[in-house]
C-alpha cells in the first residue's frame, strides 16, 4: 500500500467514527424538545401568543358608554349639536366607531392631492388604489384620450385653502361622506408639438370641487375611495 492510499483511509476512517459520534450526540431525544414547527401555517392556526410577547400592556378598556360619549364629543366639536350633519356623523360612527371626522378631513386632503396630481401625470397605477371601478374608469378614458392625441399635462399642487364636509350618510353597510375643497393648481396641457391648448404654466387657478368617498364599514379595509366628482363654478 502506497502512502497516498494510507493516508486515504486514514481519513475515511475518521470521517465514519465522527458521524457515529455526532449521530449518537444530534440524534438522541430527552423528551424535552418542542414540537417541530410548520412554517407554512398561518400564525392564527397555532394559537394565541403568550401574554408577554412583545411586551405589550393592554390598557384597560372603558365602557362602552363612555366610548361613545368621547367620540360624540369629537363629532360635536366639528359640527354643531343638533345639526344635520351631527346627526349623520353620529350615524356613521355607530356604523364605524374608530370614524372621526377631524382624522377623515385629514386623509381626505391627503388623497385629493395624490389623485389631481396622479391624474396630471397619467399613474393609473396610483389612481387605482384610490378610486372606485367607476371613477376610474373616467379617469383611465380621459388619460387615455390624452396619450391618443399626443398631449402632455404639466401641474403643480400649490395647496388647499379650504376642505370641509357638506354632507354624511350611511346607505346600508357603505358609508359617504361628500367634502368641498378649494384648492390651489397650476395647470397646463400641451399638444404634441408643446404647444399651450389649455390652462395656464404660470398663473394660479383656483379649484373648487364637490368630492365624495365612501367604504364598507363591514369590510376590515379602512381606506376610503372616491365614488364620486363634481366641479363647483361660482
Amino acid at each position: 500500500m502506497s502512502s497516498n492510499d494510507f493516508i486515504t483511509l486514514f481519513f475515511l476512517v475518521a470521517a465514519v467514527l465522527i458521524f457515529f459520534q455526532l449521530r449518537s450526540v444530534l440524534g438522541r431525544r430527552t423528551g424535552n424538545e418542542k414540537p417541530p414547527r410548520d412554517l407554512y401555517t398561518p400564525r392564527d392556526a397555532a394559537g394565541p401568543e403568550p401574554a408577554d410577547a412583545g411586551k405589550v400592556v393592554t390598557l384597560p378598556r372603558r365602557d362602552s358608554n363612555g366610548e361613545e360619549e368621547d367620540r360624540f364629543a369629537a363629532i360635536d366639536a366639528f359640527a354643531p349639536a343638533g345639526t344635520a350633519l351631527n346627526e349623520s356623523l353620529r350615524e356613521l360612527n355607530k356604523a364605524d366607531p374608530s370614524f372621526t371626522p377631524k382624522e377623515f378631513l385629514n386623509g381626505a386632503k391627503m388623497a385629493y392631492e395624490m389623485i389631481v396630481m396622479a391624474y396630471a401625470d397619467g399613474d393609473r397605477k396610483s389612481l387605482k388604489n384610490l378610486l372606485s371601478r367607476e371613477v376610474y374608469d373616467g379617469f383611465d378614458a380621459a388619460i387615455a384620450d390624452r396619450e391618443t392625441k399626443a398631449e402632455k399635462v404639466k401641474s403643480t399642487f400649490v395647496g388647499i385653502d379650504k376642505a370641509e364636509i357638506t354632507h354624511a350618510e350611511v346607505k346600508g353597510s357603505e358609508a359617504q361622506i361628500t367634502i368641498r375643497i378649494i384648492s390651489q393648481l397650476i395647470s397646463a396641457t400641451y399638444d404634441k408639438d408643446d404647444k399651450l391648448i389649455e390652462g395656464d404654466a404660470e398663473n394660479v387657478a383656483e379649484v373648487n370641487d364637490l368630492w365624495t368617498f365612501a367604504r364598507d364599514t363591514r369590510s376590515r379595509d379602512p381606506n376610503w375611495k372616491l365614488v364620486a366628482t363634481e366641479s363647483e363654478h361660482e
